[in-house]
């Protein structure tokens, strides 16, 4: 991402003008830059995740801190006491919020935080590798939860190679339900982001900021939370260790 801010300016400066108004998904919408880019040109945006913008803008996402600490309650609640997780790009608002829940969780079912536990990702598969060898290596978690479905792919690569059976050795679970969830063996339980509402809400928002252009908006009016779902796949089960 090194040379993104450079290119992204040049970017930037053609959508002034150009466009009544624009949304902005991750992880353009985690950039600072952008964002007080498009504050000073006082372009109407809705960001599909991060901090509540400045001045005409809006927030719809999904509540990341909320489905990752379900998420992991339940695999607790699945006796599982040693839960990996492998974080995502370290400059995103989700991947934040996504650990954050996950510790909070530990916190509320008086599970100890281990930070040998915890890999650092990038939400790629190539990164979900390199995690995934990490946790399976030495004393690993009965169960691991990727920040994505693209590294929980790649756990489940990395523990098929180590002779490990998914979910009787090693529970996995992922995040977003992308298309690649239910490719796999076996399906991931995952967290649903409902994409096609987050849009669809996004667009409304949008059309609503750019024809009311001199009305602001309360802090809560301006995030809307789209309702996040677990979907269980046969990836997770309760843990075998006694």
């Amino acid at each position: 991402e090194s040379g993104a801010p450079a290119a992204l300016s040049e970017g930037l400066v053609g959508l002034a003008g150009a466009y009544d108004g624009v949304i902005v998904p991750p992880p353009l919408s985690d950039y600072p830059h952008v964002r007080e880019f498009l504050f000073e040109q006082d372009m109407p945006a809705v960001y599909l995740s991060g901090f509540i913008g400045r001045g005409r803008s809006r927030r719809v996402s999904v509540d990341d801190f909320a489905a990752a600490q379900e998420m992991t309650s339940y695999l607790i609640g699945l006796r599982h006491t040693r839960v990996g997780f492998i974080k995502g790009n370290p400059n995103q608002f989700a991947t934040k919020e996504r650990l954050r829940g996950y510790r909070s969780a530990l916190a509320a079912h008086s599970v100890s935080y281990d930070a040998k536990l915890v890999a650092p990702g990038a939400f790629t598969y190539e990164s979900g590798l390199k995690a995934a060898r990490k946790l399976l290596s030495g004393d690993p978690p009965t169960a691991s939860f990727a920040s994505n479905d693209d590294m929980a792919a790649a756990a489940l690569a990395v523990a098929s190679s180590r002779g490990l059976k998914v979910p009787r050795d090693i529970s996995i679970a992922g995040f977003d339900d992308s298309p690649l969830a239910s490719a796999v063996f076996p399906r991931l339980t995952t967290v649903r982001q409902p994409l096609d509402a987050m849009a669809a809400h996004a667009v409304s928002a949008l059309i609503d900021l750019i024809r009311r252009p001199g009305e602001g908006a309360a802090e809560e009016v301006r995030s809307l939370e789209i309702p996040y779902e677990m979907v269980l796949g046969e990836s997770v089960a309760a843990s075998r260790q006694v």
